[in-house]
């Protein structure tokens, strides 16, 4: 897109039935906030890293910080994010805990933002 291309209309034309369509079928506040931020956590790099180590197997916080060249720390603070957010669950086995995706659908959010971006 040209910097200097216009972005609004040269006339003002309300289209109502269009609009009657869209405010019908907005979701409400409440999930459209919800929706802004769970798009929030996959903002951060580190996150997405972990999400995909945590694509090929389920792993403890050593084995993630070990392979993110992370502190077990700094995995804590991002995989506490990634569970309060339902996109992570934890598993306890003795004295460690092993973290997993918590569904399909993390995969899946995943694999349709690399194909946007690798889109023409």
């Amino acid at each position: 897109m040209d910097k200097n291309e216009k972005l609004c209309c040269d006339t003002t034309e309300v289209h109502k039935e269009l609009l009657k369509i869209v405010n019908q079928t907005m979701p409400n506040e409440t999930e459209l906030y919800d929706l802004a931020e769970l798009f929030k956590v996959f903002g951060d790099s580190t996150r997405i890293r972990i999400l995909f180590v945590l694509f090929e197997a389920e792993v403890c916080v050593c084995d993630l910080a070990e392979a993110l060249h992370m502190t077990q720390s700094a995995v804590s603070h991002q995989l506490r994010i990634l569970k309060q957010n339902k996109l992570v669950k934890g598993r306890r086995e003795g004295k460690s805990i092993f973290y997993s995706l918590a569904d399909a659908h993390v995969r899946t959010i995943i694999a349709m933002g690399r194909e946007h971006i690798e889109e023409d």
